[in-house]
């Protein structure tokens, strides 16, 4: 049994001037099968109002909080009222939207990092638990499909055991602020500890490699050995961060992020080596896999081709030589939520291999590796264990 409409969609955050509320509206969209009819997108009600108007929604469903959202919106029939609310506010506002909504029935798909703290993660927990909602979170790298071939390989054995796994995120934007020059709007609250919490670049842009790295290996980290820097004078949180990382097993791991990289742009990319085969992926070039041998030519395995897994051919939308990426790697991640929100909506029981989208656990493990890396790096890179 399938849903007959359209999921009903509201937001919380991304307004006039917001990148990441414009990703995901067009994400959301991708695939025609959510609308966005409602939504609380600044804590100024004025640019709510007027972002409400720029995207041609009913002002009577542009709320001035997201509190008075949530209470309007749970009140209306299960017809008219939304079916999920997307959070795209900063991370000090994460855990007090995503509860409000949850206890309020209302299932959520939220940014990372999941919450301020590790301690309001837990909480989150709890209330997502209670609550019996579906609850997503937007690691969108995970929904690119040479990533979930990537996965599938190691699930199916291919690569052996795991040895070492090697990600890194360098970017290279805040080095102007070295110069005297503005390094753009992203800094402006990522730097403030009351807002961003304990991190800026580890929870920022770090923990899409620590969950990149579980997504595809499937290993949890058991602890970390982290230095992490702040090269910009005057900044009160991390811009730089090296880490070596202790996988449940044996497996060993090389995690770096940097946003005074000069020179790299979104350079994300992950090297996974087993004993019969290694991998490596490169976000900026998505739709390329390539397998490597020990006695073997190397191999580029492609997106959009006959030899792909199921798991990359169905999050696959266009035919091979026609690239895919960003957006449609965040749209894969609402396709995914939606069907489990359909589900739940029509009490279908979930399948037995599950939806593959991040979860609340990702969410924890993730607020655990930042906590762990900061406290790791007080204490002179001090090997310390994630607490989840």
């Amino acid at each position: 049994m399938s849903l007959n409409r359209k999921l009903r969609m509201g937001m919380v955050g991304g307004g006039r001037g917001a990148f990441i509320g414009s990703v995901h509206r067009m994400a959301a969209n991708l695939d025609g099968k959510i609308e966005l009819i409602a939504g609380c997108f600044s804590s100024d009600p004025e640019k709510s109002k007027l972002s409400g108007a720029d995207l041609f929604l009913d002002p009577t469903r542009v709320y001035t909080s997201y509190t008075e959202m949530a209470e309007k919106e749970a009140a209306l029939p299960l017809g008219e009222r939304i079916d999920f609310v997307s959070i795209v506010a900063r991370n000090d506002l994460h855990y007090k939207v995503a509860k409000t909504f949850l206890e309020a029935g209302i299932h959520v798909i939220c940014e990372k990092p999941l919450a301020f703290s590790l301690a309001e993660g837990k909480q989150l927990r709890e209330v997502v638990q209670q609550s019996g909602c579906v609850f997503a979170l937007t690691h969108n790298y995970t929904g690119y499909p040479m990533v979930k071939e990537a996965r599938a390989m190691v699930q199916q054995g291919k690569l052996g055991r795991i040895l070492k796994i090697v990600a890194e995120y360098p970017q290279g934007y805040a080095i102007t602020a070295l110069k005297d020059q503005a390094d753009g709007a992203i800094s402006n609250w990522r730097m403030d500890p009351s807002v961003s919490g304990v991190s800026n670049c580890i929870g920022d842009i770090g923990t899409h490699a620590e969950n990149l790295a579980h997504y595809i290996s499937g290993l949890e980290i058991d602890e970390i050995a982290a230095e992490l820097s702040t090269f910009i004078p005057g900044r009160p949180l991390d811009d730089d961060g090296n880490m070596l990382v202790r996988y449940k097993g044996g497996a060993r791991g090389i995690l770096y992020a940097s946003q005074i990289s000069n020179g790299d742009e979104n350079n994300l990319n992950i090297r996974i080596y087993g004993t019969e085969a290694s991998i490596e992926w490169h976000q900026e070039q998505p739709n390329e896999l390539i397998v490597k041998f020990a006695e073997q030519p190397r191999q580029i395995w492609r997106r959009g081709n006959s030899y792909n897994g199921p798991e990359a051919v169905a999050f696959t939308r266009t035919p091979f030589g026609h690239p895919e990426g960003f957006i449609e790697a965040f749209a894969n991640i609402y396709v995914a939520a939606a069907a489990a929100i359909s589900d739940a909506i029509l009490g279908n029981p979930a399948p037995i291999a599950g939806y593959d989208f991040p979860g609340i656990d990702d969410g924890i493990t993730g607020m655990a590796f930042i906590e762990a890396a900061v406290k790791s790096s007080k204490n002179n890179a001090a090997w310390t264990k994630l607490d989840v």
